[in-house]
């Protein structure tokens, strides 16, 4: 990609290593793509735009505002899949009340014992913001750790669609979705992550993330070029679950 993200990030010597070494080739759509948005929730989005500095003293894990923008890109993506009757699957966190099963995540975080509700509807912290909320046809996928693959259904779920592909987006960008993004790839899944529908609370993280994903695990593609792939699918590629 010409004018990446990441290319700030990068010593003269990183871009000459990248250039020779081969990596970084399109790898391609896949023919039988799901859309997955990872944990596009109210515990790394907050409750309303706001910068990150004041959304994290009642959201410990917001990405502030840049999870807004990410949202907004998210919301067309969503809209051209169901369009063509493709998959969508999201995930989101699931935790005891008692927080027992927060695990190894209590050893890295100091305010881990805290849990949020939204102010207006006093919704827990994992539940989908709504203005991408979950639809009939959609499916959600509870997690405990950052793969959307380690401890689901995920991949049955993938092979009962007969899925060849994914069409990435969510948060955050060092952590859930590049973990499931290196599963994905682990699994011969083709991955495309929609830079626009990716945030993290750290910009560093963020951008030398998707580098390496689109170095070696993925293609990082931009919004319009997905919007343009789905355009081009046939309809009715796939037998989703049905609508209440």
């Amino acid at each position: 990609m010409s004018n990446a993200i990441w290319d700030p990030f990068l010593t003269p010597r990183d871009q000459k290593v990248i250039a020779a070494s081969g990596f970084g080739a399109e790898q391609g759509f896949g023919a039988r793509p799901a859309v997955l948005v990872i944990d596009v929730n109210y515990n790394f989005c907050g409750d309303r735009p706001a910068p990150i500095l004041e959304s994290i003293k009642t959201w410990r894990t917001s990405c502030g505002a840049d999870a807004w923008t990410s949202i907004d890109a998210i919301r067309p993506l969503l809209a051209a899949a169901r369009d063509k009757g493709l998959p969508v699957l999201y995930t989101t966190g699931i935790r005891r009340p008692d927080n027992w099963d927060a695990g190894a995540w209590a050893w890295k975080s100091t305010r881990s014992h805290e849990r949020s509700i939204t102010a207006s509807t006093r919704s827990d912290g994992d539940v989908i913001v709504a203005e991408i909320a979950p639809r009939d046809t959609d499916i959600v996928v509870f997690k405990q750790k950052p793969s959307a693959f380690f401890g689901t259904p995920l991949d049955s779920y993938l092979t009962l669609l007969r899925a060849d592909s994914l069409i990435v987006t969510g948060a955050t960008t060092s952590g859930c979705v590049r973990a499931t993004v290196v599963d994905a790839f682990s699994r011969n899944y083709r991955v495309a992550l929609v830079e626009e529908g990716c945030f993290d609370r750290s910009q560093a993280s963020h951008a030398v993330s998707l580098f390496d994903m689109h170095a070696k695990y993925a293609d990082v593609v931009k919004l319009e070029r997905a919007l343009a792939h789905i355009g081009r699918l046939p309809a009715g590629l796939f037998d989703l679950p049905p609508a209440n």
